[in-house]
């Protein structure tokens, strides 16, 4: 019954994304972007190919699991790599990557879809990324017996697979062959429902963050403008962000330089916080025709280049904590050894709640704490230092999840 109510929820909301999409352009994006699916896995996978399929619902989740996506890459080369995406955040962004040999949207959660969709990838192995638990998916690679498993997985007690009504939820985990998750609290609750194949291999952002590192992180507009000079970078910022940030910009004597990288860049946010500052401030599209030298703020209206700015920060503000979801990613400044400011919205997140505990982050409430926390960081040099290498130290101390996933796979290769 429950499966029934599934299934004609997932088709009353294919209906109403279509109406969505005449309105919303990222509804047209997620509802246009799928039409053509089916086309292209017949055109790009043979019958006779031999294929894995990574599932990421979004950016994040891409990010996560390209460590193993890398290494299963490698281990199997004859093998094409096919990677889906939920989200439009992710697949718009992330469409031209190299690292998969296809790259497409999901099709929704139909048993149609789910049928014709595994008909025409008939992969060895599957790996879901972090979550995204789709019963006509998974049921099909129930079926088919093929080997399927959750990476980087992160359990909570109120997921529908833990309440006495999730019984249809709960049994699609029967189509997983392993769990690797985060942390024991998901171990513990995957126990609960009988479930004997899992292990705690930690998270593979930390593997995927080490690994920037060993990468050419210059940017020569961004050395220009920092011009030796301390500076704070402000990554995915949001407007209830930037709200505190233009106060405590506009009021800086510190000789402070600030890189703000917006988590939006639509053009008219884009012009309304540059408006609000009124420090000497250039944006990324117009750095061409300036010296860049010369400005205080420089706002970085494009995308894709966050995790290389970051290189250069003295001290980072990372935003989203002054939102519903929560802070966004701190793994990349932190393995650069660099302090960090957040907003109070961080608990759902180990990592920033593991450094917050460890006082290299700073959580802020206010307008009070944000002069205060920045002021201490910047005067200090001591302090600013300190809190860094424990960013760093951290993250190093926590890599190795993709080696223990893919000692696993090979251990029980096709």
């Amino acid at each position: 019954m429950m499966l029934f109510l599934y299934n004609l929820i997932v088709q009353i909301v294919a209906f109403l994304l279509k109406i969505a999409a005449l309105f919303s352009p990222k509804m047209k994006l997620f509802v246009e972007g799928r039409k053509p699916v089916f086309t292209t896995l017949e055109q790009k996978i043979k019958p006779t190919d031999a294929t894995i399929w990574f599932h990421a619902a979004s950016l994040g989740e891409y990010e996560q699991g390209l460590p193993v996506i890398e290494k299963i890459k490698e281990q199997f080369p004859s093998h094409k790599i096919i990677l889906t995406f939920f989200s439009p955040s992710g697949y718009e962004v992330r469409k031209n990557n190299t690292v998969a040999d296809v790259t497409v949207y999901l099709p929704l959660d139909t048993k149609k879809n789910a049928q014709q969709f595994l008909k025409l990838l008939h992969p060895d192995l599957v790996f879901f990324i972090k979550y995204e638990y789709w019963p006509n998916y998974l049921a099909e690679l129930k079926k088919s017996n093929t080997k399927t498993y959750l990476i980087s997985g992160i359990l909570r007690k109120n997921q529908l697979f833990f309440k006495w009504y999730g019984g249809f939820y709960r049994k699609a985990l029967d189509a997983f062959t392993y769990f690797f998750v985060q942390n024991e609290t998901s171990k513990k609750l995957l126990q609960q429902v009988g479930k004997t194949n899992v292990a705690v291999s930690g998270d593979t952002r930390f593997d995927r963050v080490t690994t920037i590192l060993e990468k050419d992180n210059s940017l020569n507009f961004i050395s220009q403008f920092k011009d030796n000079k301390l500076s704070v970078i402000i990554g995915s910022s949001w407007p209830k962000d930037e709200n505190l940030l233009v106060d405590f910009i506009n009021s800086n004597t510190l000789g402070v330089k600030f890189i703000i990288a917006p988590h939006n860049i639509n053009k008219e946010q884009i012009q309304s916080l540059k408006n609000s500052i009124t420090k000497k401030t250039v944006l990324f599209s117009e750095k061409e025709a300036e010296n860049l030298a010369d400005f205080d703020v420089f706002i970085i209206d494009t995308i894709g280049i966050l995790t290389k700015i970051y290189s250069y920060a003295d001290i980072a503000y990372v935003g989203g904590g002054f939102g519903k979801t929560g802070v966004h990613n701190l793994l990349e400044p932190a393995t650069f050894g660099v302090p960090i400011l957040i907003g109070p919205n961080f608990s759902n997140f180990a990592e920033a709640t593991a450094l917050v505990n460890m006082e290299a982050c700073i959580s802020i409430n206010n307008y009070k704490e944000l002069e205060e926390a920045f002021k201490n960081l910047i005067l200090n040099d001591d302090i600013r230092e300190e809190k860094g290498h424990m960013c760093s130290t951290f993250v190093q101390m926590n890599k190795g999840a993709s080696a223990i996933i893919l000692k696993h796979i090979l251990n029980d290769s096709i």
